[in-house]
């Protein structure tokens, strides 16, 4: 698993345009770092919102935030009264100040910010956009990453992870869903990041997107054979497809109501798991599609084959049904 550190810097460098920022002083302190070294610190942080949010001289974040709200609040203090807020204010440290709503920054500020070498920006996105965007980008940055072997698909509008061992037909059983208007995210080694206590997102490594290889056939470049529209960057992780060879004998030994289905933990993290067995004769396409529809009204609500036993009960009592 693996985590990438964050400075001042690299988040004014990687989304200066996205967040209309502008570095008004403090370039000193570039490389001041967003959170701590440890993964799970920097996990906690996130999850309590101490990295970005309001200015806050109680609980100061890692990122302070001074919108239209909190330019009001220092406008209204008394000289004495404002420069000991501001005191306040970067003698916690924070790896970085921004000004948004494209308020003017105050002269003070700019003072404060260049003898602490507290980097302090402007920013012309309102202070809720701004918040917003920087949580989702920084739990991003802090989440637990892992590779999983198999083909990451969006069918019928969720995440599914295609798995089984090398050669059992992976790979061909994407392509079909591609060519039936599913989308895929990832072939052969998708990156998923814990981005919530349970959730996980998958994505595709760069050098990978849009490929994927099929036995016999060598690498296809999907966007270039199906369109943009057969292509997902990322996906929230609902569904494995398990697929695996069995005998006979295994075979006699699925439930025949409610087929095999499992819990495979990934990151600790519970995502259901559906095995669906490879046979010749098998529609694998129309079986995954099977699988996840029926996924997805159990997700609803509604169990088909709670449905049936009850309806066998009612029959069985001599009730209409």
């Amino acid at each position: 698993m693996t985590k990438t550190q964050l400075t001042a810097g690299s988040v004014y460098l990687h989304h200066e345009q996205r967040l209309g920022l502008q570095w008004v002083s403090g370039q000193a302190g570039a490389d001041r770092p967003l959170f701590a070294d440890s993964v799970s610190e920097s996990a906690s942080e996130v999850a309590r919102g101490a990295l970005v949010g309001h200015m806050n001289l109680i609980y100061p974040n890692r990122i302070q935030v001074l919108g239209r709200v909190e330019q009001d609040y220092l406008s209204r203090l008394g000289k004495n009264s404002r420069s000991d807020a501001l005191t306040l204010l970067f003698g916690a440290v924070p790896a970085m100040i921004i000004v948004s709503d494209g308020e003017t920054v105050g002269r003070d500020l700019i003072d404060y910010a260049d003898r602490s070498g507290t980097p302090l920006f402007q920013s012309s996105l309102s202070t809720a956009q701004l918040i917003t965007f920087l949580q989702y980008a920084l739990s991003e940055a802090v989440a637990d990453t892992t590779f999983v072997h198999g083909v990451f698909m969006e069918i019928l509008g969720i995440g599914v992870l295609l798995t089984g061992e090398s050669g059992i037909g992976k790979s061909e059983l994407a392509l079909e869903l591609i060519s039936r208007n599913h989308r895929l995210v990832a072939d052969d080694a998708p990156e998923f990041h814990r981005v919530a206590p349970d959730i996980l997102r998958g994505v595709c490594p760069g050098v990978l997107r849009g490929y994927l290889e099929v036995r016999g056939l060598g690498v296809l470049n999907i966007r270039a054979m199906f369109g943009d529209s057969a292509i997902k960057t990322a996906k929230r992780l609902s569904l494995v497809i398990h697929l695996q060879r069995m005998s006979g004998e295994e075979l006699a030994k699925v439930d025949r109501l409610w087929g095999s289905r499992q819990k495979r933990v990934i990151q600790d993290v519970e995502i259901d798991q559906i095995t669906i067995p490879v046979a010749p004769g098998h529609n694998m396409a129309v079986l995954a599609e099977g699988a996840v529809r029926n996924h997805i009204l159990l997700d609803k609500g509604y169990d088909a084959v709670q449905h049936f036993i009850d309806r066998q009960a009612k029959t069985l009592k001599g009730d209409s049904v």
